[in-house]
């Protein structure tokens, strides 16, 4: 029995599938970001002859839009924790959250196990005593040599 319904082959070609959706959705966000650049180069140094290129670059920019919308809906089920956002927010790496909910899960296990091992230790200490007082009292009833 599989741990996670995605281990085998069909989970490979699911993260392979999921690996693509991302990749579009990067692309078409690389695209948007050049288009709103240029737009912006656009407008600082606006003329009257260049508003069709402005009209090109706004069309452009509603046609990227629409792209990340179609790939929004491919990734419908991810989730990202806002904690993720906070990170990024913060200038920090967001690989890090992963690392730093990795290490509190760790500690917290090992403050568990430790928690576990104190009631198994103290389950023995409260056992052992009353069934080796019982083991003497059945010595005691055999005759000795």
């Amino acid at each position: 029995m599989r741990p996670w319904p995605e281990a085998g082959r069909g989970g490979a070609a699911a993260a392979m599938a999921m690996a693509e959706k991302f990749d579009s959705l990067e692309e078409h966000l690389e695209k948007f970001v050049e288009n709103i650049r240029q737009l912006g180069i656009i407008v600082s140094d606006f003329q009257p002859s260049s508003q069709t290129g402005l009209n090109q670059k706004l069309n452009f920019m509603v046609t990227g839009l629409q792209d990340i919308d179609k790939c929004r809906q491919q990734l419908h089920d991810i989730s990202v924790p806002l904690e993720v956002f906070e990170y990024i927010d913060q200038g920090r790496n967001p690989q890090l959250y992963t690392k730093e909910c990795l290490e509190r899960a760790l500690a917290k296990n090992e403050q568990v196990k430790g928690k576990i091992d104190t009631m198994k230790f103290e389950a023995i200490s409260f056992v052992l005593p009353s069934a080796w007082s019982q083991r003497a009292m059945e010595a005691q009833a055999f005759p000795q040599p």
